[in-house]
């Protein structure tokens, strides 16, 4: 397969390359550069949306998860939805009318410069997490479909991704995104199909082992995940910035609800594969990933396929952390508005990421989950009230970043200093439970910080 895939990945590539250089003489400022002059239709930006949302852990994660633990390994992806769907209902108009270019720049707009830069900092740090977890992924994908050591390849891919972004901008990324989605969508359908249709297999026995609880997922799973992931899927960056660059506010809530709504198909699609691979596969035929182990089953060509739809999920997400990070790190951090500026960072953050992934033994989960795990604690509940209280009421802004502040020190504690054994003796069982008490903390301390109505002051 090595030598087709390669010259469909060349290919394929190329084709990104060249939009990315097209879209260069439509980059007349900095708006245009960021979040694509604000102009962006529905059709693309659930497009965009979508190809977004699926990147490396909600297909090659999801089906490891499922292969391990079961049916339940749906619920990432059903809370994500159900993320989307309540920022549909109720925040995208808002946001959207508030009119900020970034999620630290709408922090600033609703509480202050204060909580713009402590936000940038938080989101501009893990997402260099996020972005090597997709990277991880891909030289994983791409091995795999070589069947040897890929890392020059691997480099030569990331290479492109950070061409095509930082030639075009957001502008880039919107237009491969359509591409991509495309492609994603067809690859992952068509295998489900083929696996339950036209392989055959124990599908009676596949659909008897459908539970959403088991002892290896239990209620305190599936409720931290509800605020844990739903929450990045309702108030996250990158999701948030497919809001930003939509061209008004009835086009911002329309798309995340047909997300929410693409998602909940989706989750379903993706479970459905990885408990095919559950029932059919052993643990000796497993390499690497799951997912990875029906290219054998399928025809070659759907094998290829498959392989491009899962590098589409993950360049899609990357270059899509590429622009919004380097953009919050040039906007928020460096207060500049400057094109060039955003490039020389989307550089910078993909050397940064690349080195992290390519230079040690990283898990795609893992990478992905300390990044959430510190974000969602810290960030969800004080920017939601932010939002809501915006024109109407002011918040004390040192009560405010306090609970952000004390919101992280939970993530972090749950993702990073528990590895130390004296934390961890410690904490114990409680160690489970600190993202959601970072949540209720940061939660209760942003509300105290509400204070009297604008217009009586």
């Amino acid at each position: 397969m090595d030598s087709i895939f390669l010259t469909a990945l060349i290919i394929y590539l190329l084709l990104f390359l060249i939009l990315g250089f097209l879209d260069l003489k439509n980059v007349k400022s900095f708006s245009d550069y960021v979040v694509a002059g604000k102009s962006q239709g529905i059709l693309a930006v659930t497009m965009t949306l979508f190809a977004t949302i699926i990147g490396a852990s909600t297909t090659i994660g999801i089906t490891d998860t499922v292969y391990s633990i079961g049916f339940p390994g749906i619920w990432w992806l059903m809370f994500g939805a159900v993320g989307l769907l309540l920022q549909s209902f109720l925040l995208s108009e808002k946001v959207r009318g508030i009119g900020a270019d970034t999620l630290p720049d709408l922090a600033r707009k609703t509480v202050g410069p204060a909580a713009e830069m402590l936000l940038a900092l938080i989101i501009v740090i893990s997402w260099v997490g996020v972005i090597a977890g997709q990277l991880v992924a891909m030289k994983n994908l791409i091995t795999l479909a070589t069947g040897k050591d890929s890392t020059a390849i691997s480099i030569t891919v990331t290479v492109i991704i950070l061409i095509y972004t930082l030639v075009g901008g957001q502008r880039s990324v919107i237009r491969t995104d359509k591409i991509q989605s495309i492609v994603i969508i067809l690859s992952i359908i068509i295998c489900m199909i083929f696996l339950y249709a036209m392989h055959g297999g124990s599908n009676s026995e596949i659909i008897g082992n459908i539970e959403f609880l088991n002892k290896d997922y239990t209620p305190v799973n599936l409720f931290t995940q509800l605020f844990v992931i739903g929450g990045v899927y309702f108030l996250g960056p990158d999701i948030l910035s497919r809001n930003f660059i939509s061209k008004d506010k009835r086009t911002a809530r329309i798309s995340a609800l047909l997300g929410g709504i693409f998602l909940i198909l989706f989750s379903f699609v993706i479970t459905m594969i990885g408990m095919w691979i559950r029932t059919n596969a052993s643990a000796d035929e497993i390499s690497g990933s799951a997912l990875f182990y029906i290219r054998n089953v399928v025809p070659k060509p759907l094998g290829i396929l498959l392989i491009l739809g899962l590098l589409s999920a993950i360049l899609s997400s990357t270059d899509t952390c590429l622009i919004n990070s380097s953009s919050i790190f040039t906007k928020d951090i460096l207060k500049k508005e400057n094109v060039s500026y955003v490039r020389i960072t989307t550089l910078i953050i993909g050397i940064l990421a690349a080195l992290l992934a390519f230079g040690g033994k990283s898990n795609i989960m893992s990478l992905l989950t300390g990044a959430y795990s510190i974000y969602t604690p810290g960030v969800i509940f004080p920017l939601t009230v932010a939002i809501f209280c915006h024109n109407k009421r002011n918040l004390h802004k040192v009560i405010w970043l306090s609970g952000v502040i004390l919101g992280g020190l939970f993530g972090i504690t749950s993702t990073y200093l528990i590895k130390i054994p004296a934390v961890a003796e410690y904490l114990g069982n409680t160690a489970s439970y600190l993202p959601l008490m970072g949540m209720g903390v940061s939660l209760v301390i942003s509300l105290l910080s509400i204070r009297g109505r604008i217009s009586e002051e």
